[in-house]
């Protein structure tokens, strides 16, 4: 993709803010102490982060801050959406799982389309913290970063929250199902 596609038109940067803003306001829980004219003036400063977000609102996932880190300055964005984005489902977990398929291959899968929006995959520890936060995924579940050593056996690992418990579990690599996606993070 090129650069100059990553841009959003001022209109679009508005209607991102405003967005980013209301939530923001709607959901102080996930960000006590924190300003919003602050993470606004860091906003508008990186307009390569602006488009991430943006992506990771068209695709459903809904971002808000759940962090500031004191030493980086820097503003944590999870995906907070009640379920997993419905704009980032039904993908395997990576490249290699992909390209193992021989049939019925999903049209991407989540590490590449994660790279293509400029985000992370939330890991467990992370996604946990996401719980402590809401109940999110109880109907749906997420794929989250999984280590290597289960990767280099076939497997991926995903999450998520049913009678009031974080559950994490095993798949193969390439499976995919319409209620599985992927949350993200970005850091501003």
């Amino acid at each position: 993709m090129n650069n100059h596609k990553k841009e959003l038109s001022p209109e679009q940067r508005e209607e991102l803010l405003r967005t980013l803003k209301n939530r923001f306001e709607k959901n102080i829980n996930r960000h006590k102490g924190m300003a919003w004219a602050n993470l606004q003036a860091k906003l508008e400063a990186n307009k390569n982060k602006l488009w991430s977000l943006h992506e990771m609102e068209r695709t459903g996932g809904e971002p808000d801050v759940v962090a500031h880190d004191k030493k980086t300055g820097e503003y944590i964005f999870y995906d907070c959406s009640a379920e997993s984005p419905k704009g980032r489902r039904s993908l395997c977990y990576d490249r290699k799982a992909l390209e193992s398929r021989k049939e019925h291959k999903p049209e991407n899968s989540v590490m590449d389309l994660a790279a293509a929006m400029g985000i992370e995959l939330l890991t467990e520890e992370q996604y946990r913290e996401l719980q402590d936060l809401g109940s999110f995924d109880t109907k749906t579940s997420s794929w989250v970063k999984t280590p290597d050593p289960i990767r280099k056996l076939g497997g991926a690992l995903f999450c998520d929250r049913r009678y009031d418990t974080v559950f994490l579990y095993h798949n193969g690599a390439d499976s995919y199902y319409a209620a599985r996606g992927f949350r993200g993070l970005l850091k501003v």
